[in-house]
């Protein structure tokens, strides 16, 4: 029994249940739609596509400055993805984790730019990523220490506001959450600027098209490290950097019982996020050198369509969210949102470049952090 106003739909899987709100009516959609409907959504999207990483008004970095400023004043929303550089199996690309996010954001870009509001892209700050422990030493994988990551991006979500993205959403593709938090959390309070702030973690937003389902494109096992779901998403949107032909199964080796570490999307909502501890399995290094947690083998393209649709409906919901509320150009209520003066904030808070505008990198440090 549930109490309160709190309403949700069933499914057959005792494990997937969506609110009975925009959110969980998106996930409710697609997850009951016939698989025709699912590759009309992609096609809306484009997917597959080339990447677009090095292509002419995709990103901030491929557009030209006037063409960029124009797309500002429309959609002021940014979207970062977020990767790294790992080791994936010899049958996947060490880049995996960067291509599969960014194709996402630029299936995104797509589908607003042809609806007239094309939000904006910026390259990947985090090509190689900070990493857990257990990653240590494996050959193919490149660690930032922590606090790199950390600066690196508190500085790029400072630049980005400074030249008037102050709606900054970033979405991450790599275990390394907990260092993104954090910087999220550092820059607010370092610099008490209005905006809006996201870090998401893209395959824990539709965690439940993770879970193992019995119907024709359903997963056989939940997402863990290039395993089915990261070899299915890589064969979908970019095929030629998976070759099956190397492809090899292997699982950890854990010391102790099973049922208190949930996998990598939470699917099982267990005590413990996978990342709240170590030692109590074998780093991969030793115990999974072959670079693979899972059954790769038997990925399939189709397998990764309806959790690829339903991360695309839902980015395309957050967007249209965030510009109903607050259309470009508009910010939530600065008295509600920092301990800045509102009238010390304006000439900050103007269009960049504009008559009485003032850089960021001007701005008087305040409170507690104003000697950091």
């Amino acid at each position: 029994m549930v109490k309160g106003d709190m309403k949700f739909f069933q499914t057959d899987h005792p494990m997937i249940t969506f609110e009975d709100n925009a959110v969980g009516r998106l996930k409710k959609e697609i997850f009951e739609a016939p698989m025709e409907k699912i590759d009309e959504i992609l096609a809306e999207y484009e997917i597959p596509s080339p990447s677009e990483l090095g292509k002419a008004g995709s990103y901030i970095q491929t557009t030209p400055r006037a063409h960029l400023v124009e797309k500002r004043r429309k959609n002021d929303i940014v979207l970062v993805p977020l990767g790294t550089t790992e080791n994936h199996g010899d049958h996947a690309n060490s880049g995996l984790d960067n291509f599969m996010v960014s194709q996402i954001a630029e299936g995104v870009r797509r589908y607003t730019a042809k609806r007239g509001y094309e939000v904006v892209l910026a390259h990947n700050p985090l090509t190689y990523g900070g990493h857990p422990y257990h990653h240590i030493g494996m050959p193919g994988t490149i660690q930032l220490p922590q606090e790199v990551v950390v600066e690196t991006l508190i500085h790029v979500m400072l630049g980005l506001w400074n030249d008037g993205f102050r709606k900054i959403i970033m979405i991450n593709n790599h275990g390394q959450l907990w260092m993104l938090e954090t910087a999220v959390q550092e820059f607010c309070k370092r610099f008490m600027l209005p905006g809006i702030f996201r870090m998401m973690d893209w395959h824990r937003a539709v965690r439940e098209f993770f879970i193992p389902v019995d119907r024709p494109d359903g997963l056989d096992t939940t997402f863990v490290h290039a395993d089915e779901s990261e070899t299915a998403v890589g064969q979908l949107m970019f095929g030629d950097m998976i070759d099956m032909d190397h492809v090899v199964d292997a699982w950890g080796e854990s010391f102790l019982p099973d049922g208190h570490f949930d996998k990598s999307v939470d699917p099982w909502r267990r005590p413990h996020k996978w990342s709240e501890g170590e030692g109590h399995f074998g780093i991969e290094l030793k115990s999974t050198p072959e670079g693979v947690v899972g059954i790769p083998s038997v990925a399939t393209p189709e397998k990764a369509k309806r959790p690829i649709a339903a991360i695309l409906r839902y980015l395309t919901l957050v967007i249209d969210e965030i510009l109903e509320a607050f259309p470009a150009g508009k910010l939530p209520p600065i008295e509600k949102t920092t301990l800045r003066d509102p009238k010390d904030l304006e000439p900050f808070l103007k269009e960049p470049g504009s008559p009485g505008w003032k850089s960021v990198y001007e701005l008087p440090k305040i409170g507690a952090f104003a000697k950091g």
